[in-house]
C-alpha cells in the first residue's frame, strides 16, 4: 500500500460526515480511516458489527435527515470521519511500475459528484489511482463519498500542488500522457497504444488548461456524435478507462 503522509487532525466541526450504507460501511472497513462517531436508526445499527469503543447515537429518520443535505439518501446511517492521510505521487507510481494499470489525472474538476463517480469508474476498471490538484479539487465530503459508493476508501487519490510538475514525474515513470479534448482529430483508440497510459481530463465546459495540454504527449477525442456537444466528465472518464482496459494488447 502506498505510504501516506499526515494531515493535522481536523476540528469536529470540519470533519466530513458520510451517509448511506456503501459510504459508511466502506469507511468502517478501511483500516486507514478513523471513524469518530456514528448515528443511525436502531434497525440500521443492529445489522452492523461495530467496535465497542466507537461512540454510537441512535436517531430516527427525521433527525438523520437534518444532518445531511436536503433529500440526501442516508439509508439510516451517518458517520463522522477523519479525512484520509495523503498519498504521495512517487509511492503511487512506484506501486504501478511493473503493471499496465491506467492512471487518471483531473485538471480542476471540482464537482464532488463527478469526482466521486470517477473514483467509482477507476475502481471498476482497476486504475492505479487518480491525481488532482490540492486546491482545485473537492474535499472529502458526504456527497463525494456517496457518489463514489465506497471506492473513496479503496482507490488511491493523490493531491498535488503543481499539476504540470506532477505530469512530468508521471512521464518519467513511463506513462504515455493522453489528454482528452474535443478539438483534435485523433481518437482515443488511436492514442492509447503505449503500455502505460495516463488519461488527463479537464473540467466540464472549460476543459484542460493550456499548460496542462502542453504537458500531454498526445491529445485525443472520444468519437461522439455531432448531435451532442460534449459528455459529462465522469461519463467521459468511464468510457476512456474502458477503452484502455479493453485494448487488444491489454
Amino acid at each position: 500500500m502506498a505510504r501516506r503522509g499526515h494531515r493535522p487532525s481536523q476540528a469536529p466541526a470540519s470533519r466530513p460526515r458520510f451517509y448511506g450504507r456503501h459510504a459508511v460501511l466502506a469507511a468502517l472497513a478501511n483500516p486507514n480511516r478513523t471513524v469518530r462517531k456514528i448515528w443511525g436508526t436502531r434497525e440500521a445499527l443492529s445489522a452492523l458489527d461495530l467496535p465497542p469503543v466507537l461512540p454510537i447515537v441512535y436517531a430516527d429518520v427525521a433527525d438523520l435527515g437534518r444532518m445531511v443535505p436536503s433529500d440526501a439518501p442516508h439509508q439510516g446511517l451517518v458517520a463522522e470521519v477523519e479525512p484520509l492521510e495523503d498519498v504521495w505521487l512517487g509511492d503511487l507510481l512506484e506501486s504501478g511500475a511493473d503493471n499496465r494499470r491506467p492512471l487518471m489525472i483531473l485538471d480542476q474538476v471540482t464537482d464532488p459528484h463527478n469526482v466521486g463517480a470517477i473514483l467509482r469508474s477507476a475502481a471498476a476498471f482497476d486504475a492505479l489511482g487518480i491525481v488532482t490538484q490540492d486546491r482545485h479539487a473537492p474535499p472529502e465530503s458526504g456527497a463525494l463519498a456517496r457518489a463514489a459508493s465506497g471506492t473513496l476508501e479503496t482507490v488511491p487519490w493523490v493531491r498535488v500542488v503543481n499539476l504540470a510538475r506532477a505530469l512530468e514525474e508521471i512521464a518519467e515513470a513511463g506513462f504515455w500522457r493522453v489528454g482528452l479534448t474535443g478539438h483534435v482529430e485523433t481518437t482515443l483508440a488511436e492514442a492509447i497504444g503505449a503500455p502505460k497510459v495516463a488519461l488527463v481530463m479537464g473540467a466540464e465546459g472549460e476543459g484542460m488548461r493550456a499548460n496542462t495540454e502542453a504537458h500531454c504527449d498526445e491529445l485525443a477525442k472520444l468519437p461522439i456524435s455531432a448531435k451532442v456537444e460534449s459528455l459529462n466528465v465522469s461519463n467521459a472518464a468511464a468510457i476512456a478507462l474502458y477503452a484502455v482496459a479493453t485494448r487488444p494488447d491489454a
